[in-house]
């Protein structure tokens, strides 16, 4: 009887040492994951499709549909806490619907860069920090009001 007694509390105590050394193993493994360096280094972060309507005359000419990306430091987006898109968004649709120089009836070229780096600084300055680093344009399309379906 004292044999299995001895066998009993022997197999308890090495589940129970077993037990103990199996989570300190996880928990110190699931310690080093965290504190491992994320892969810094700038982060693209595509926007939503933006509808800007042209307006002359008091009355809607058309749409710019504009999809624009901008690239920002990953470390510093983790950081913030709030996302610099809608800064983006929102400075994007004031820059193309102030802009008087954008008319869609007689086309030319027009100065993108000037444009993205109008919204970059703008966000940047609202900010008050270095945080968009560049503006992508990945679409920008005018549609007269004439061929949008109703």
């Amino acid at each position: 009887m004292s044999r299995a007694l001895v066998v009993g509390v022997w197999v308890c105590l090495v589940t129970l040492l077993s037990s103990y050394g199996a989570v300190m193993w996880v928990t110190g493994a699931r310690a080093e994951r965290e504190e491992e360096a994320y892969l810094e280094g700038i982060e693209y972060k595509k926007l939503q499709p933006l509808t800007v309507p042209m307006i002359k005359d008091g009355q809607i000419q058309g749409y710019v549909v504009a999809r624009l990306v901008f690239t920002a430091d990953a470390r510093t987006l983790r950081n913030l806490t709030v996302t610099p898109a809608i800064f983006v968004v929102d400075e994007a649709f004031r820059q193309i619907y102030t802009n008087e120089k954008i008319d869609f009836e007689k086309l030319k070229k027009y100065d993108l860069e000037a444009l993205t780096t109008a919204i970059r600084d703008s966000v940047n300055e609202r900010l008050s920090a270095e945080i968009v680093q560049d503006i992508l344009v990945e679409d920008l399309n005018y549609v007269a009001r004439k061929d949008v379906g109703s």
